[in-house]
């Protein structure tokens, strides 16, 4: 690969460290053991590991909200069918506790939900934890109070990376915006985690990293084109939240780019089966034209109705008058943007796609208040209420896009197809049943579980959507080719475009995030480098030991495919 394109900032000077302090006076400078770039779920995870490890943490986030697609996002979480039982960290079990124990403190539940072991708030069909993004900042803000408290983890909002000084194979600081005060801060320390949404530090250090589809000449997945296709990449959405008041009129301004919208026909390979905003849709495994229905009054016929498939808040588990409607979360195909990239692109490109997808979440929510077909043969629901109190934005969407396909590392080990993906298992092994399952990773640092689901894209590409195995987290996944002390620590690991879409989830997320913390902890605490803890057989039992004391499941029992 070209190294070129990745010589920013990073390489101008070996003495940029300095010449930040020189350049800016009034720079600030913080130092800490650990430094992690990105307060999403695997930021938050690794802080947690690492200053329960007893490192000192520095933890920026680019918006208000720490929690990623917990909470900025507004993305209830994406989980396999084992959840309540097995197949998560012990700390994640922790967070999914404390969401259902925050709402018993505090929320005026009935006594059936109250009493139900697996309380679900939403009651949702995509996740058996459908829940207010409120709720899972607060119960992420209560697990990192002890170590903010104690000073441990310094956690700065509003603060973003642009730029960063590298000597040799290595990182030595990190300057971040403060966008809150318009100042520099400069951030220094041992290892530094890459937890941002969009893999943002692999540019700034001059990090090898691959975006979009790898070509089958270098993967050899089935599933890959005949060419690389570094800048078809997956959709990310602005989700929303709303409720739905029969009898009221909560219509919106028409959004300016409605008419492009309303018109608008996806040209995708297969084919789309028509206008983006309607009921008809992709099926994502067959491709075939899928109905499905809305209906916010009632449970819907003739499909799925979306109106459940994501709604965080139903008001039958809770007292009668405690809350006008239930709410849902929108984040459908139908709110997809595939017509541009927020990577590999100019500042002021990605910032026109961010206003484009912002503007199709509210063309389409006008047209479900004015032109949506409903069951009754009627059209549009005007009750429907956009929530901006639900996401704390002024315009009621997201405060970050959700984001299903970051840079990813050039890793010491990539995760392709034929490591889990059940068909291509399948045929590699010659095995069925109970005998198939997915590649051993003698160096696992975790497991997860999810279909290879990845959305529409960028390059004009319908729906991937297959069966996958469930799977290991390899530690050569999470080391960079040649950078020696940065770590990614959440979706940015050594996978590729088609493996990515199982490795993306909330509960993956988390157990990267988790075991890069915990690799640097391990790191300072052995004076070793997290290539040797891999290649030293000794070193790597002993950090995989440390995993499991810490609750994270190495291995998976015998399971069927998904």
């Amino acid at each position: 690969m070209d190294r070129r394109r990745f010589l920013t900032t990073a390489a101008l000077s070996p003495l940029l460290t300095a010449s930040f302090q020189a350049n800016e006076p009034r720079a600030r400078a913080r130092r800490a053991d650990v430094v992690i770039l990105g307060g999403g779920v695997g930021g938050c995870a690794a802080a947690l590991a690492a200053a329960r490890a007893g490192c000192s943490v520095l933890l920026t986030e680019e918006t208000d909200w720490i929690g990623g697609q917990l909470t900025q996002q507004a993305v209830p979480p994406d989980e396999h069918p084992w959840i309540e039982s097995f197949g998560c960290t012990r700390s994640y079990r922790r967070f999914r506790n404390g969401v259902r124990a925050y709402y018993r403190r505090h929320y005026p539940l009935t006594a059936e939900a109250r009493e139900a072991v697996f309380f679900n708030p939403g009651n949702g069909l995509v996740s058996r934890l459908c829940h207010e993004p409120r709720v899972a900042l607060a119960v992420l803000q209560e697990m990192l109070a002890p170590f903010i408290s104690s000073g441990r983890v310094q956690l700065l909002l509003c603060h973003k990376a642009v730029a960063a000084d590298v000597k040799g194979d290595r990182v030595t600081a990190v300057k971040v915006h403060d966008t809150r005060n318009d100042c520099s801060v400069i951030l220094t320390g041992a290892y530094f985690l890459d937890a941002t949404e969009l893999g943002d530090l692999l540019p700034l250090t001059g990090t090898e990293f691959v975006t979009g589809f790898e070509s089958q000449k270098e993967t050899g997945e089935p599933h890959a084109p005949a060419q690389a296709q570094p800048d078809n990449q997956q959709a990310f959405t602005f989700c929303f939240a709303v409720d739905y008041l029969p009898g009221e009129d909560h219509t919106i301004p028409k959004p300016k780019e409605y008419d492009f919208w309303s018109k608008y026909v996806p040209k995708l390979a297969p084919a789309w089966p028509g206008p983006l905003l309607s009921w008809k849709m992709s099926n994502p495994i067959t491709l075939q034209e899928r109905a499905v229905t809305f209906d916010p009054s009632g449970p819907g016929t003739g499909g799925m109705n979306l109106w459940l498939y994501r709604r965080i808040l139903d008001r039958r588990n809770f007292r009668s008058g405690s809350h006008r409607s239930d709410v849902s979360l929108i984040n459908w195909p139908q709110n997809d943007y595939w017509l541009g990239n927020l990577c590999n692109v100019k500042p002021e490109e990605a910032a026109r796609h961010l206003r484009r997808a912002k503007q199709l979440s509210l063309s389409l929510l006008y047209w479900m208040q004015t032109q949506a077909p409903r069951p009754d043969g009627g059209v549009g629901w005007k009750g429907l209420r956009l929530r901006p109190d639900v996401v704390d934005t002024a315009d009621g969407l997201a405060k970050y896009p959700y984001i299903r396909e970051a840079r990813r590392i050039r890793a010491e080990f990539t995760v392709l197809e034929q490591h889990v993906g059940t068909e291509a298992r399948q045929k590699l092994t010659g095995k069925k049943g109970e005998a198939l399952t997915a590649e051993h990773f003698a160096d696992s640092v975790g497991i997860g579980s999810y279909r290879i689901d990845l959305h529409p894209s960028s390059g004009g590409d319908n729906y991937l959507d297959i069966s996958s195995l469930p799977f290991q987290i390899p530690l050569g996944a999470l080391l960079p080719c040649r950078v020696e002390n940065l770590l990614p620590a959440c979706k940015n690991v050594g996978v590729t475009h088609i493996t990515n879409g199982c490795y993306r989830l909330h509960p993956v997320e988390w157990n990267i995030g988790e075991a890069a913390g915990a690799l640097a902890a391990f790191c300072l605490a052995r004076k070793e480098p997290p290539r040797q803890v891999r290649k030293n057989g000794k070193l790597l039992a002993d950090f995989q030991k440390r995993l499991q004391d810490d609750g994270v499941e190495l291995h998976w029992p015998r399971l069927m495919p998904r």
